[in-house]
């Protein structure tokens, strides 16, 4: 696959990155691609190596390893390097419905498992895909391709996120008639407004859904299932209903000062922001603006990242990111080997483009809050933080303990709440009586996803919990596939 000596005889190559200054001054996505010649080259890096890994989508130690879509890496890079774009879309699109979101998005699993990584630089798979399909839009493969022959029968999707609009995408080219539904103004669910423009343009998610649409799936928004449309209507109206709808409650901070004005949940500050930018370039300023105030961000994942980059384009005064967790190691410890997903150091487009500006790193490790502290009239004025260490409790799980004498106040008008979900929100599961796990998610098996009501499906972080859109694609097409047998008593989905 590729040139058996491209890994040796090319360098590893990535888009080029507008300079943080640069792209601070806008929502813009800041990545200029590679030329087509340049992208064949880095096809030709990709090894005959035997066992791609790069391709497995396995969980080892709790993590994944390789593609959870199962992408067929080695064959479209082989067909990049040797110039058959229209075929390397074409294998491309077999295993993933929508590679102009994981091309962006996706943390790529499948590079940190690439053989040709043990010793050197891996091959770049994440801009290879991106390169194939957004080439492929812009010489016209991707058109409209509508079943065609209908069956009977129709499905309801709760949900627009990957996981839904893949599981849809599926059942569609299966001749179902399928309605989504999605509770926000418009399509995209966790794409639309929980990943910042400069992320993903949302230009590319309307391109995708306005091609669905044309595709025969219909689209109901500001339709909240439980709230605004009936479940038990839906229940009836339809031959199975699938329930994507994401993993939406956000992790709380219960800390004394609490109800201080000032303190948001990332997902609310983030949405305002898309959604202000999409209906009016900010100019309504109805958005939760950081713009000259001082942010704490608590959290340190991809979504504590987009409120540090997006605060920054707000121009906010100050920032500073708390992480309870330990930094990671530089590189790989013996105990995290690969074909491991690496648990290492790494500086994000957000911290890059803090360090830009201030010389250092935005995070705080090792710390928690102990209070938030306000005024009399109720608004937050400041932080009061410990450090921390992680040892072992009596049952050998690790906790953090309190460094005695570390407490430490922050001047902050501003908290962001960056710190995950957990579980479906009880009105939609109490609204089709579908039971849930221990830590409230629906509860349904994988590779089955059926609930314990015959009719009714789940995908994605609703049902596994808060995780990547890669596996949210995964889990969308796999529950096609039972829904499909469910219905028709057999699947031709792959």
């Amino acid at each position: 696959m590729g040139k058996p000596t491209g890994f040796l005889e090319y360098d590893r190559k990535v888009a080029a990155k507008k300079k943080p200054k640069e792209r601070l001054k806008d929502y813009n996505e800041f990545v200029t691609p590679l030329s087509k010649e340049e992208q064949q080259v880095q096809g030709a890096r990709c090894m005959d190596c035997g066992i791609p890994f790069c391709q497995s989508g396995i969980m080892i130690n709790g993590m994944v390893s390789g593609c959870p879509v199962n992408n067929l890496i080695p064959e479209w890079n082989d067909l990049i390097y040797k110039g058959n774009w229209k075929k390397a879309i074409e294998r491309l699109l077999k295993t993933n419905n929508f590679p102009e979101f994981t091309g962006r998005v996706c943390p790529a699993p499948c590079e940190s498992a690439c053989t040709a990584g043990i010793n050197g630089p891996a091959i770049s798979i994440k801009e290879n895909e991106r390169s194939i399909i957004e080439r492929a839009f812009e010489e016209g493969l991707i058109k409209p391709n509508p079943p065609k022959v209908r069956l009977d029968k129709n499905v309801a999707i709760i949900g627009s996120g990957p996981a839904g609009l893949a599981c849809a995408d599926q059942l569609n080219k299966r001749g179902y008639n399928v309605t989504v539904y999605e509770r926000n103004d418009r399509v995209g669910g966790l794409l639309m407004y929980g990943i910042p423009n400069m992320k993903l343009d949302k230009a590319v998610i309307d391109r995708r859904v306005n091609i669905m649409k044309e595709e025969g799936i219909s689209f109901v928004t500001n339709a909240n299932v439980g709230v605004n449309v009936d479940s038990k209507e839906l229940l009836e109206k339809y031959d199975s209903v699938v329930l994507a709808c994401g993993s939406s409650n956000p992790r709380d901070l219960k800390a004394k000062g609490r109800e201080f004005k000032g303190i948001h949940y990332a997902v609310d500050f983030l949405k305002s922001t898309t959604k202000s930018l999409l209906d009016s370039n900010l100019e309504d300023k109805n958005y939760i603006s950081a713009e000259g105030k001082d942010v704490i961000v608590i959290g340190g994942g991809d979504t504590g990242t987009d409120c540090v980059a997006t605060s920054l384009r707000h121009n906010c005064n100050s920032l500073v990111q708390f992480e309870i967790m330990g930094k990671q190691p530089e590189e790989r410890t013996d105990a995290n080997p690969w074909p491991q997903y690496p648990r290492i150091h790494k500086v994000d487009y957000g911290q890059e483009e803090f360090i830009d500006l201030n010389g250092k790193d935005p995070r705080e490790f090792l710390i928690t809050v102990k209070e938030f502290i306000g005024d009399e009239e109720g608004n937050l004025t400041a932080v009061k933080t410990v450090n921390v260490n992680w040892e072992k409790n009596e049952n050998g799980a690790f906790v953090p303990k309190e460094v005695e004498g570390s407490e430490k106040i922050w001047k902050a008008d501003m908290v962001l709440l960056a710190m995950g979900f957990v579980g479906a929100e009880k009105y939609v599961t109490d609204g089709f009586e579908v039971e849930t796990d221990g830590r409230t998610n629906v509860n349904a098996q994988y590779g089955k996803f059926q609930t314990n009501v015959s009719k009714v499906f789940a995908c994605g972080d609703v049902r596994r919990g808060q995780s990547l859109v890669v596996w949210a694609i995964n889990e969308g097409r796999a529950c096609a596939r039972e829904v499909d047998k469910f219905l028709e008593g057999y699947t031709t989905l792959v």
